[in-house]
């Protein structure tokens, strides 16, 4: 007889296939029947006399507070000690081997946690858990691949084409759960893939997959079996037309950590953000480059979202342009932000925005029109970020009004040039967070230059920076000499 724990398997349906309906609704007065509470009886027209009726296997279970002494005891797991008794050393994080999502896991898998990984369709999510599967094969943990939305021999050529093959990671092409589960108990890997939730079903729920309540019975079941086993599990997730993880809202919070992995199709630059995490970091960014042999790791992505950069430094500016630097958890990323303002024909000027917050670059506009007297009413303004870079972090406002208000007067600003800090309705500069990591960032890809809030604290030796307390201060020093 094995000793192995077994895999938990969704309970069965009942006799009629399907879970117990509810109750309904009862009407007190001529007992009439209604799927749905009204406040008259459609029958006898009484008012209030349609009540909820508990389906007894449900009200079977509720308990009072006099009987629960009386309850016989329940099997208890693991009893209950002291705090400083727990033994931490079977939740430690184990690597992937893929340093950059390491990077957003903080530190890597944890054995029994559960990872859903959420992208666009084709930006290279099944591409990505291929390779973190062959790097956990080959460092001597087994890994399964379980696609729904391919074949296995279709998975088979990608991995030939990464260099993904190895012995110990195994694939297997299912869209039932309890087949799903039986590769699990059979192979018993230490990492499971699991590609996509929205593919696998169980005829244990009513529902078509993708739905709701399918969604929701095959995560817990693969959650029980990932903390039964100590294996660690990541679901690949579909997202809506708005970006968000298809699906019910409870899906995130049933899992460990919750990943975004976000990619222009048309670049190849990808990047992966946890907004979830109860291991490490939520808000860490990881960079990765999308080639011909797959995906890879960049640790150092400067240089990337800049346009006029080489190795030596930063290039002469050009009219629209202006460099900034955000922090993504505690990466900074030196952006270059663009813009463009053209005469409109229209009666109702474009606002085109790629890479920002349309509202953000709304207000940052309204502001330079009324405190940096620009007329900018009749004119279409676009705005775009460089590399497919998204920035959300209100540091970047200044960067938005310079580059506006260079496109404006068709001016460059200096190559070597960066502005930092956010800007406020009343126009003034405020301050930012981790301002000498982000202008140590800069300084070394060659900026020496930075015009700052007030009181942003020491900068990096042969670098000169200019506080500046409101978009007036600002426009002044963005040329250079303060005029």
């Amino acid at each position: 007889m094995s000793s192995r724990p077994p895999v938990p398997r969704p309970s069965a349906p009942g006799p009629s296939g399907s879970r117990v309906a509810s109750g309904g609704f009862r009407c007190s007065g001529c007992g009439a029947e209604a799927v749905k509470w009204t406040g008259r009886c459609p029958r006898c027209q009484a008012w209030g006399t349609v009540e909820a009726q508990v389906p007894p296997a449900r009200a079977a279970h509720r308990v009072s507070s006099r009987s629960l002494a009386a309850r016989p005891a329940a099997v208890v797991t693991a009893p209950a000690r002291p705090m400083s008794d727990v033994d931490v050393t079977t939740a430690r994080s184990r690597p992937t081997g893929v340093t950059e999502l390491d990077r957003v896991l903080g530190g890597g898998f944890v054995p029994g946690a559960v990872v859903l990984l959420a992208g666009e369709p084709g930006v290279g999510k099944s591409t990505l858990l291929l390779e973190v599967a062959a790097r956990s094969a080959t460092s001597g943990a087994r890994a399964l691949v379980v696609t729904g939305e391919e074949s296995a021999a279709q998975v088979r050529l990608r991995a030939g084409r990464t260099g993904a093959v190895h012995p110990e990671l195994w694939i297997a092409a299912e869209t039932d759960l309890e087949a799903l589960l039986t590769h699990v108990d059979e192979v018993r890997p230490k990492l499971l893939v699991v590609d996509s939730i929205q593919t696998i079903t169980t005829a244990a729920t009513e529902g078509a997959a993708g739905g709701v309540t399918q969604v929701r019975e095959v995560t817990a079941a693969l959650i029980r079996a990932a903390k039964a086993l100590d294996m660690a599990t990541v679901i690949v997730g579909h997202v809506t037309k708005d970006g968000t993880v298809a699906g019910p809202r409870l899906l995130e919070h049933l899992v460990d950590v919750v990943l975004h992995f976000e990619g222009e199709r048309h670049s190849s630059l990808r990047l992966v953000r946890a907004s979830k995490n109860r291991f490490g970091p939520s808000d860490e960014v990881g960079c990765f480059e999308m080639g011909d042999g797959g995906i890879r790791g960049v640790a150092d992505p400067s240089g990337l979202f800049l346009s006029r950069w080489h190795d030596g430094g930063p290039m002469d500016g050009v009219a629209g342009t202006c460099v900034t630097v955000a922090v993504e958890g505690r990466r900074p990323l030196v952006a270059e932000v663009q813009a463009l303002v053209a005469s409109s024909a229209a009666a109702v000027p474009r606002r085109a925005v790629s890479g920002l917050d349309s509202a953000r670059v709304a207000m940052i506009l309204a502001v330079v029109e009324r405190r940096g007297r620009i007329q900018l009413g009749k004119s279409d303004v676009y705005a775009a970020t460089v590399g497919g870079v998204r920035l959300a972090e209100p540091a970047a406002d200044l960067a938005i009004a310079l580059a506006t208000i260079s496109s404006v007067e068709d001016r460059p600003i200096p190559g070597d040039l960066i502005a930092i800090g956010e800007v406020g309705l009343a126009g003034e500069v405020r301050s930012v967070g981790a301002v000498r990591r982000r202008l140590t960032a800069a300084f070394r890809l060659g900026f020496r230059r930075a015009l700052v809030p007030p009181d942003a604290g020491p900068a990096p030796e042969c670098m000169t920076t200019i506080e500046v307390s409101d978009l007036g201060q600002a426009i002044r020093h963005m040329y250079g000499a303060s005029e």
